[in-house]
């Protein structure tokens, strides 16, 4: 798919990730599931409560790192908002769903696990990611969803960009005080 405008749905882009970066996010993923204790996605469908990070330091480290790439593969500036990660485990699912304003601009870029048989679907078709790559998405007007999980366990992680003269620019930085920093309450207001 081409740069994004009024005929973008999404795009692939591969290697996204160097060998070097998914060897290194790769092993960090699995530490901190393994060792979580309070992190975890209750609301999703799924029986196994899967790990989820909002902000983690090395994922916005990525955030930041990836701009530029971003904003060479869209064609416009943008504005970081936040990122976020999460340990999917058997059996999640993601319902179909559109996305808040600060995800104007999204990346779903796969990280590693126990398998790479596990597309996402935007506007009903089947994305398949293998380590590395990342699909650029409209994530406030594209639906994207997943079918279960038939896995043990797949890191994925979402990077999240508004269009730095679009009208969403007020949610750079997710409308946080600073980079790292937890969602601050109310973080998002639907009217």
């Amino acid at each position: 798919m081409g740069v994004i405008g009024k005929d973008f749905k999404y795009k692939i882009v591969k290697n996204f990730l160097s060998k070097d970066e998914i060897r290194l996010l790769s092993i960090y993923c699995e530490i901190k599931h393994r060792l979580n204790s309070t992190h975890f996605d209750f609301i999703q469908e799924s029986p196994n409560a899967d790990s989820c990070f909002y902000a983690d330091p090395i994922m916005e480290t990525l955030l930041l790192s990836k701009q530029k790439l971003m904003e060479k593969e869209t064609g416009k500036k943008l504005l970081p908002t936040y990122s976020y990660w999460r340990c999917y485990s058997k059996y999640a699912t993601l319902s179909k769903h559109k996305d808040r304003p600060s995800c104007e601009i999204s990346t779903t870029v796969f990280i590693g696990g126990d398998t790479d048989q596990w597309p996402i679907y935007m506007d009903g078709e089947a994305i398949h990611l293998k380590r590395g790559d990342a699909a650029i998405y409209l994530g406030c007007e594209l639906l994207h969803h997943r079918d279960e999980f038939q896995g043990d366990h797949q890191f994925q992680t979402f990077l999240h960009y508004v269009d730095a003269y679009g009208n969403k620019k007020e949610w750079h930085l997710d409308k946080r005080p600073y980079w790292g920093f937890p969602k601050v309450e109310p973080w998002y207001n639907d009217d």
